[in-house]
């Protein structure tokens, strides 16, 4: 039976939901700016209940960012890298999304080493290949999922962009054909208030140029994750999980 645990990571900490005796699949989740460590449990446990099949094949892991933001009054909320949210408003108001695209966030390689420090634990002690790796997050934790992606000595199985955008355009035209056969969900709300939809699409095209297998949902809604976005997740892993279980 799948049980809640926290367990530590080189540097990170993460909530892990977890798949005994061994898991075929591991799937991490990166959440977003200003939210608290565990703020995509209650989305692994939705997971796990509407694809049952994934219970005990699939360990879900949800590491913490290593940034507090309490020095800015937010106590339990943390960060992959600092936002300056004043300048990210004036450019949501003048829809000037050029510089978001170009963007190299402060502390991005940092996030970066962790992460990968943490996915590559994971594989040591659980006996998985890249292969059974799904990477995923939602808004600040997708875009670190996907530059992590690309920068994996092997390419993941998965990966999952809840509310991403493209960042780092340079670095990742480069990069993003290793995502290439990858299979690839990816959300975004067309009213979006904080990441433009038109952002998603670059995104989109980016990945879908180079070979990756997109699944691209356009939905009715703000900054969040749909059922509709969640299923396509379990559907994801769902495929995975079949062909691991074909070569074990």
């Amino acid at each position: 039976m799948a049980t809640l645990e926290w367990r530590q990571y080189g540097a990170l900490d993460a909530h892990v939901i977890t798949a005994e005796p061994a898991p075929q699949l591991a799937a991490i989740f990166c959440h977003g700016f200003g939210a608290p460590g565990d703020d995509l449990v209650p989305l692994g446990a939705q997971l796990l209940q509407q694809f049952p099949s994934l219970l005990d094949q699939v360990e879900i892991l949800m590491p913490c960012a290593p940034l507090s933001l309490a020095d800015q009054g937010l106590p339990n909320s943390r960060a992959w890298w600092p936002l300056d949210l004043e300048r990210l408003s004036r450019t949501i108001e003048l829809s000037n999304f050029d510089d978001l695209r170009r963007e190299v966030p402060d502390q991005l390689a940092t996030s970066r080493e962790l992460l990968l420090d943490l996915i590559k634990e994971v594989m040591t002690t659980r006996g998985l290949s890249a292969g059974q790796i799904v990477l995923g997050g939602f808004s600040q934790g997708s875009m670190l999922a996907t530059d992590v992606a690309m920068r994996m000595p092997e390419p993941p199985g998965g990966l999952i962009i809840w509310s991403g955008t493209l960042l780092n355009e340079e670095d990742w035209t480069q990069r993003a054909p290793r995502l290439k056969d990858v299979p690839v969900v990816q959300s975004h709300g067309r009213e979006d208030p904080i990441l433009p939809y038109e952002s998603a699409t670059w995104l989109r095209d980016l990945l879908t140029g180079a070979g990756a297998k997109i699944k691209f949902i356009g939905f009715r809604g703000p900054h969040t994750i749909p059922n509709e976005a969640v299923k396509a997740a379990g559907q994801l892993l769902e495929s995975l999980l079949d062909t691991s279980t074909e070569t074990h």
